[in-house]
């Protein structure tokens, strides 16, 4: 053998030797903080070579979430990685992904990642706890991960084991498509974000004075007509059912459910125009484009007025998969509570008939509240403990602190300001377990952050109001509350600035947050 080819040979295999980086996985920003962090002190490289190896029997339930992953992964990296079998091997250098129901404190959601040198294994006992991880790992990649372009490597995963679960099983978000209406692309934006941070429940408010955003067979003249504008007097707009199928079917891949709501009996105008016969005295009301509220309410002593209730909850619940459908009941400040009780009574009747169960805000519990009824606290804690108190759980969504279309401070030009500011600090030291007296952790199902859009008309505003508050309430959600200190988040979410500028994120910089300028080094 001559002597160039000894030199070459001994280069690659100086390369080849070549040991790992250290890396600290306890210096990672992850966020919601996970329940346990154990750091070995080394790193996983990912290569052109890595493929993502699927456990033989969990291949047909995990195939399109390993894709989902790959798919990720190659916008930034170049990399055509292979979503395939394995008998049990998956090789070195490669991530590999089991379902196991071993471990029983993981839940329907929570996961475990454990780093070597030479394997990402990320195991869970249900295929969501697998899509949980995979925003972990997402979240522990360099932020380059999250360019639409090929970027340079290396791409390194700092070591360790990360068992993780959520603390509450419903967490969530509101968005508002009546008052301004948003489509079909602008919600699955809001989607992918809200995935990002394990978030798994998008309510969406698709009826109110000013427009009616789902398209109901039965009474075509709702969208027709109630979906013709909005706040403003803009154009409006709606989804078709085979829209709203589709905004359904991609949350779904997202584990995110969807959770539609038909306010009633009031904010109901854009049905009251489309519909003479709603109105107790048979006359249509005009469009409504203002932003007052309590002025409006469907006519419930009439009998039509359940037949209209029975067909559009009927539509949509053969559309919605999910457990629940939502029938607002907050605001009805011109029904009379004599009438109010009975019309929510037998509207619960309605929405059982239809195989879902009833979320209703919290004045809903001044009726009597129906088996597996919950009660969404956003204004009275008292209403909230009448629920409980009807064995109702109930979601915590509390304007003083999760209402994102709350104005940061006095300077902010979007949202409102009513029940005072809510900066980035105050919008995450809470505790859904001690928020209010008479709510315990048993009685509480989760939390969800309602953005109302009386001021937002476009998806750079919903990033602006909703980020990063948003990503605070995710952590409230899933993380335990002994692991939640602002001084340790704000540090974290300081350099989680950097992904969602890489993300095109365009979110509110607080002067409360040390935003870093540069990615940290782990």
């Amino acid at each position: 053998m001559s002597k160039p080819s000894i030199f070459i040979l001994m280069f690659f295999g100086v390369l080849a030797c070549t040991p790992p980086k250290p890396m600290d996985i306890l210096k990672e920003s992850i966020i919601p903080k996970p329940v346990s962090v154990t750091a070995t002190n080394s790193s996983f490289e990912m290569t052109g070579k890595t493929d993502i190896c699927i456990q033989q029997n969990d291949f047909e339930k995990l195939r399109s979430t390993g894709q989902y992953f790959a798919d990720l992964l190659k916008k930034s990296t170049g990399f055509d990685i292979r979503v395939k079998t394995s008998e049990g091997n998956p090789g070195s250098g490669n991530f590999y992904f089991c379902l196991s129901e071993e471990d029983v404190t993981l839940g329907d959601e929570g996961y475990e990642l454990t780093i070597t040198e030479k394997l990402v294994k990320l195991s869970a006992s249900k295929s969501a706890g697998i899509f949980h991880g995979i925003q972990t790992i997402r979240q522990l990649l360099p932020v380059r991960i999250e360019q639409a372009t090929v970027q340079e490597g290396p791409w390194l995963l700092a070591t360790g084991t990360i068992h993780d679960f959520p603390e509450y099983s419903y967490r969530g978000s509101m968005l508002d498509v009546c008052r301004h209406f948003f489509s079909i692309g602008d919600v699955k934006r809001y989607i992918d974000l809200m995935a990002y941070y394990k978030l798994n429940v998008l309510h969406l408010h698709l009826s109110d004075d000013q427009g009616w955003r789902i398209e109901i067979k039965s009474w075509p003249n709702l969208t027709v007509h109630g979906g013709s504008t909005e706040v403003g007097g803009g154009k409006g707009g709606f989804y078709t059912q085979e829209e709203y199928k589709e905004i359904v079917r991609y949350a779904a891949e997202r584990y995110i459910t969807i959770i539609p709501e038909i306010d009633m009996p009031g904010h109901t105008n854009a049905a009251l125009a489309s519909y003479a016969e709603l109105n107790c005295n048979g006359k249509a009301t005009e469009l409504y484009t203002g932003t007052k509220v309590g002025f409006s309410t469907l006519c419930t002593g009439k009998e039509i007025t359940y037949q209209f209730v029975d067909d559009v909850i009927g539509e949509l619940a053969a559309l919605t998969p999910g457990p629940y459908i939502h029938i607002g009941g907050d605001e009805s400040h011109v029904t009379p509570l004599k009438d109010y009780i009975p019309f929510i009574n037998r509207v619960q009747d309605i929405v059982r008939s239809h195989g879902k169960q009833v979320i209703g805000w919290d004045e809903i519990a001044h009726a009597s509240l129906k088996e597996n009824t919950v009660v969404q606290f956003w204004a009275k804690a008292e209403n909230a403990r009448k629920g409980v108190e009807q064995g109702a759980k109930v979601i915590l969504s509390p304007a003083t602190k999760a209402y994102l279309d709350m104005q940061y401070d006095s300077t902010t030009t979007l949202g409102l300001h009513w029940v005072g500011y809510v900066e980035v600090d105050s919008a995450y030291i809470w505790n859904p377990a001690t928020l209010a007296p008479g709510i315990s952790k048993e009685n509480i199902l989760g939390i969800e952050s309602p953005l109302w859009s009386e001021t937002i008309t476009n998806i750079d505003e919903i990033e602006y109001m909703a980020f990063p508050r948003l990503a605070g309430h995710a952590e409230i959600g899933w993380s335990p509350g002994t692991l939640r200190k602002w001084d340790d988040y704000k540090v974290r979410l300081g350099n989680h600035g950097l992904r969602l500028e890489t993300m095109g994120v365009d979110f509110y910089r607080s002067k409360l947050v040390p935003w870093a300028t540069k990615e940290p080094k782990p």
